[in-house]
């Protein structure tokens, strides 16, 4: 359930990487997306830090070139299925950075950001799987101006430049759930 534009239930850490959106613009679009940090390892407090902007560099080699970073998703789903809302939908959360759908530029502007907490070449959770085919429902429901179509990976709108939710990632099983 979704209240004020925040999910009843979900963990929150809230980020201020985000905008308003641009007035009179609805939200049409579902961007699901992919990260692990350290890449490849899962756990950890380390997806909040850098949402939050207190990642540590020195904490892990790789974090040196990602600190600096302003970003953040509307919803993380960690491996187990539990859900983090980091941003309200009715804001611009700061998770597709150079993109473009049908024409449109920026699709920030009126996407919704789900980051699975995972990478490319390691298989999603069915405790995933499951907490997503229920957040699209919910959010469907909130926003109906969000067909199918416009259901994407991270990698739709920036070809190229991003490769998430990945090859691993079964966008087939993910459809049929959400029926």
């Amino acid at each position: 359930m979704i209240t004020d534009h925040w999910l009843i239930g979900a963990r929150r850490v809230v980020s201020s990487n985000h905008s308003e959106r641009p007035r009179g613009r609805a939200v049409d679009m579902l961007v699901i997306h992919n990260i692990s940090l350290p890449p490849g390892e899962f756990g950890g407090p380390w997806i909040d830090k850098l949402f939050t902007n207190q990642l540590d560099p020195d904490a892990h080699p790789y974090f040196a070139g990602i600190a600096h970073l302003t970003v953040s998703a509307h919803v993380m789903i960690n491996r187990h299925g539990e859900l983090t809302q980091y941003v309200p939908f009715d804001k611009k959360a700061w998770h597709a950075g150079q993109s473009r759908f049908a024409e449109e530029q920026n699709c920030n502007d009126f996407s919704i950001g789900i980051e699975l907490e995972g990478c490319d070449d390691k298989e999603f959770t069915d405790a995933q799987y499951q907490s997503l085919a229920v957040l699209t429902r919910y959010l469907c429901d909130c926003y109906p101006d969000i067909s199918p179509e416009r259901v994407v990976g991270h990698s739709d709108i920036a070809p190229g430049r991003k490769t998430d939710p990945g090859p691993c990632f079964d966008w087939q099983r993910y459809r049929k759930a959400c029926l």
